[in-house]
């Protein structure tokens, strides 16, 4: 079993269902096939631009490679969703953090609810497995809920946590988080932020509030902006990527509770309609359960060809 297989159990098994249904029986690829895997690629929340751009694609390589049996269509399928999860161009596995700067910092963003906080705790306590020194800010300091977390997961992971008061500054508070990481030699700081929604302005103007201070300790920070997307909210995940986007210089994804819904094709949308690379997939509530994003695990596990037996 593949590290994504839990997570994608439902998304697989939803989309055999519907293709085993539509091909029974036949010797190529027809417009009802064509159709079922079409509905297929929806229901998992692929969205609708990205679901056309695969049927299209899926079109010319049946005519090309004169498509005979499940497991040849199974594998263009892979190939293509392959291709789009292909952000920088490289096959090489994707790199959670570049170790070379240090400290590197890392900005985490994302609405309330979606799983940040947890995040950034199951992140800690992956550095902290690797021998890596690690600073937590709690700049998300209008909930008090969300300090408490966190204060709990650095004690857990080992991890320094810098906070203030509620109400402080959150600019304040990641300043001392990355001046204290650079004191004390630490390999990586996970700043947390204020999960307001994403449409209201003064978050946004708070993100670059942060930004600029960051850069008077670490010039080229923050290295990494990580937008957190519950993936189980589907379309709403859409929306929320497209606000962050605006507003602040997203650089990579982690998507999280994948482990209960069949909408893991979420994942294949948004890196497609965005551009945004992913750097984590969140597949339970387990402390091991965020994982470091692997394009050919993932696409595996999304379509496995056990299920096709089934």
């Amino acid at each position: 079993m593949g590290i994504f297989d839990k997570g994608f159990k439902k998304t697989n098994q939803n989309f055999f269902q519907k293709l085993s249904r539509a091909i029974v029986g036949k010797s190529k690829v027809d417009d009802d096939v064509l159709d079922a895997i079409e509905e297929a690629l929806l229901s998992s929340d692929m969205g609708v631009e990205t679901t056309l751009k695969l049927i299209d694609n899926l079109e010319d390589r049946v005519e090309r490679d004169k498509y005979m049996g499940m497991d040849e269509l199974v594998d263009i399928l892979r190939d293509e969703i392959g291709k789009l999860l292909n952000v920088s161009g490289e096959e090489a596995p994707v790199q959670a953090f570049d170790f070379s700067k240090k400290p590197y910092v890392m900005l985490v963003v994302g609405v309330n609810g979606v799983g940040k906080t947890t995040t950034i705790g199951k992140i800690a306590a992956m550095l902290a497995s690797q021998g890596k020194k690690v600073v937590i800010g709690a700049a998300d300091t209008f909930r008090a809920a969300a300090v408490e977390q966190l204060v709990i997961w650095a004690e857990r992971a080992g991890a320094e946590i810098v906070k203030q008061g509620m109400g402080s500054d959150p600019a304040s508070v990641a300043y001392d988080s990355v001046r204290s990481a650079v004191a004390k030699g630490a390999d990586v700081v996970l700043i947390d932020t204020a999960g307001r929604l994403h449409n209201r302005i003064d978050l946004m103007n708070e993100l670059t509030k942060i930004r600029n201070v960051i850069r008077k300790v670490v010039p080229d920070g923050p290295h990494e902006v990580l937008l957190v997307l519950d993936g189980s909210t589907g379309q709403n995940a859409f929306v929320q990527a497209k606000e962050f986007s605006k507003a602040t210089d997203v650089t990579a994804l982690a998507v999280t509770k994948l482990d209960g819904s069949a909408k893991g094709g979420v994942v294949v949308g948004i890196v497609d309609q965005f551009r945004f690379p992913i750097k984590f997939l969140g597949i339970g509530e387990g402390v091991d359960d965020l994982k470091v994003f692997d394009k050919k695990e993932f696409v595996s596990s999304l379509f496995s060809k056990e299920d096709i037996e089934k």
